[in-house]
């Protein structure tokens, strides 16, 4: 026997809980973000099947491709939470493209996914145009992305993000531990703030400890806490490409998860150790803050934190000043914060007087 259907309510994608009018419609508000990041070997339009990039408009003559993919993490939540969407996609841009120029190579273009169980277009013209941003802060094209609405898959209000980079570099200047010899120099970039790491403790210190996150700052009566806390990642790819391209540089690490501790390791090759003096700069009031209210020892802060370090750039010894003259010039904050010597694969952050101190060793089964 047939069951007859005739009287029943047609399905549709947009009762199961997928808007693709919604989904046309984002298109057609962020296709001026996008057109707004075309760069020489990309035109940015949206709309196709892939985007395409020309490295030889690019002006690349023995190009290597290097890619980074990376999100934001937690931070998501709190941006979620205090109703600010448009830092993060800055934060996304800028987690890929600095991984990209520690390796010596130039952003090229950027896809990003952005996934939620009901689509808000004000909420994701919101992240995308941040994303776009960062984008044009680095230099390259936004050519394309993925906008995911899938009911159930969600909570209400929430949505995730995915960045996807690809860079060139040529093949002689590729930046390689190697490069790295005892007597260079760790020069340090200023951060802007916590940047995309850390984040579930800082969530974890601001829901025990009854943070009032729309109140000013205790460290800083000008700054709203919420503000301080969702400052965006920097994105150092205009100040370091230049002196990439000059041999300035021998190497750099992205200060992310893992701290000071165990990301400079991963640019040093056996028989090299970093040796970190932590009284070379004074912690940021933020640092401090949450140090503070969490009773943090200082190992767990130089492994969870970017204590006030965004970027560690290792020079010779020579070009130091010349460096941090050129680094300054292009607007960056820049401090010696340490050297490289012979010894155990790794890296020592040390206080004064060693009154504090925390060490890594290089493991082999680190993952970036």
């Amino acid at each position: 026997m047939v069951n007859s259907t005739h009287n029943q309510e047609p399905y549709t994608y947009a009762k199961a809980g997928v808007s693709i009018a919604a989904g046309n419609a984002l298109v057609k508000l962020i296709a001026p973000l996008a057109r707004a990041t075309a760069r020489p070997g990309a035109n940015a339009d949206l709309g196709g099947f892939g985007g395409f990039f020309d490295l030889k408009a690019a002006g690349f003559v023995d190009p290597l491709l290097v890619a980074a993919n990376d999100g934001v993490g937690t931070k998501l939540k709190l941006a979620i939470e205090a109703g600010r969407h448009d830092g993060v996609g800055i934060d996304l841009v800028a987690m890929c493209v600095n991984d990209l120029i520690v390796q010596g190579a130039e952003p090229l273009f950027f896809l990003d996914y952005f996934a939620t169980g009901a689509l808000d277009t004000g909420v994701a013209e919101a992240v995308i145009a941040g994303i776009a941003e960062g984008c044009r802060i680095a230099g390259c094209a936004l050519i394309g992305g993925e906008t995911a609405e899938m009911p159930g898959m969600y909570a209400a209000g929430d949505y995730d993000l995915a960045g996807f980079c690809v860079g060139a570099v040529e093949r002689d200047q590729v930046l390689a531990g190697g490069r790295v010899a005892p007597g260079d120099v760790i020069l340090g970039l200023a951060s802007s703030g916590v940047h995309s790491n850390g984040y579930s403790l800082v969530r974890r210190l601001a829901g025990d400890k009854g943070w009032k996150l729309n109140r000013p700052a205790l460290f800083d009566p000008e700054v709203l806490l919420i503000d301080a806390l969702l400052a965006p990642t920097r994105i150092y790819v205009r100040s370091l490409l230049p002196l990439v391209r000059a041999g300035l540089v021998r190497a750099m690490a992205h200060i992310t998860g893992g701290g000071l501790l165990e990301n400079i390791p991963r640019v040093l090759t056996d028989g090299l150790h970093a040796r970190i003096d932590a009284a070379a700069w004074e912690q940021p009031r933020l640092m401090a803050f949450l140090q503070a209210q969490g009773n943090i020892e200082p190992e767990e802060m130089a492994r969870t934190f970017n204590c006030g370090i965004g970027m560690a750039v290792i020079v010779a010894e020579g070009d130091a000043d010349a460096v941090t003259a050129r680094l300054e010039d292009a607007g960056e904050t820049v401090l010696r914060i340490g050297r490289v010597e012979a010894g155990e694969k790794g890296c020592t952050v040390a206080g004064p007087a060693d009154t504090w101190s925390a060490r890594a060793a290089w493991s082999a089964t680190h993952h970036g």
